[in-house]
Order: C-alpha cells, then sequence, then structure tokens
C-alpha cells in the first residue's frame, strides 16, 4: 500500500488532499486576508462606516485569526485524532481506517461527519473496502461533500 495514499486518507474516509484545509487554501486566504486588512489600517475604516456589519470587524477579524489555526496536517499526520473519536477508536483497534471495522457502516460514530460532508465518507468508505486505499486514491479526485439522501 503506498504510504502516501494511506497517510492522506483519513480514518473516516476523507481525502486530506482535496481539503481547503490540508492544502492550506483557507487558512493561507485567511492570513493573506488579515495582512492586507492591517496594512489598510481597516480597523480604523471600519470605525467610520456607517453600516452596522462593520461594528462587527474585530469578530471578524478574530475568525480569520481561527482559520489560520484550521491548516491540517490530516488525522495521521497531526495532532487532530487527538480530539476525533473516529481516529480514537480505528488507533485503538489497531486499523488502517473505519473500512476495516467490522462496525462498519453501522457505526454511529461516523454520523457527525453527515453535517458537513453528506454521505461522501460512507461512499468513500464502500469504495475502499471494495478496492483498496490505492486503487481508491488513483481514482482521482474524492469529494468531501455528497448530498444527503432523503
Amino acid at each position: 500500500m503506498s504510504d502516501q495514499h494511506l497517510r492522506k486518507t483519513s480514518y473516516c474516509g476523507l481525502y486530506c488532499g482535496d481539503c481547503s484545509f490540508g492544502k492550506g487554501t483557507i487558512p493561507d486566504l485567511a492570513r493573506d486576508l488579515r495582512k492586507e486588512l492591517r496594512d489598510a489600517r481597516f480597523d480604523k475604516v471600519a470605525e467610520i462606516i456607517p453600516f452596522k456589519e462593520f461594528q462587527e470587524y474585530p469578530q471578524c477579524y478574530a475568525v480569520l485569526g481561527a482559520m489560520v489555526k484550521l491548516r491540517c496536517k490530516g488525522c495521521r499526520g497531526g495532532s487532530r485524532s487527538r480530539f476525533c473519536e473516529v481516529a480514537q477508536c480505528a488507533l485503538k483497534k489497531e486499523l488502517e481506517g473505519c473500512w476495516e471495522c467490522a462496525d462498519f457502516p453501522e457505526c454511529r460514530k461516523l454520523e457527525f461527519l453527515e453535517h458537513v460532508h453528506g454521505d461522501a465518507h460512507l461512499k468513500n468508505l464502500r469504495k475502499i473496502k471494495k478496492v483498496g486505499v490505492v486503487e481508491w486514491a488513483d481514482e482521482g479526485p474524492r469529494h468531501w461533500y455528497a448530498a444527503k439522501k432523503k
């Protein structure tokens, strides 16, 4: 199995190489926007713009700072797995991912992902279970969002 493919595949079936936080896109944009705002002294500009939304500028700037900190090395290469029940479960069971678990797909630990990812992680896990991480990863981009079935 390719170490790179496995390293970028989360325990829950999401692919870090497709994620804006894994690639650093959103953290980099947030960092760059904060720099531009500082250079433009936008905190002072926001004080004189007569729109109520600009009263919230300090909170907006703080949110951008939090987005910078969301840069992620993935659950296999960073500290994120310490906070993830799915990763902790897989590590405890000594599994490469949920696709190897006897409780998949009925496991309720994966439900929290549906809010953002729909059923993409479940589709990914089924495919990985069927063809393996390498073939799945070689097929191209894994979508991090899929519409929920009604």
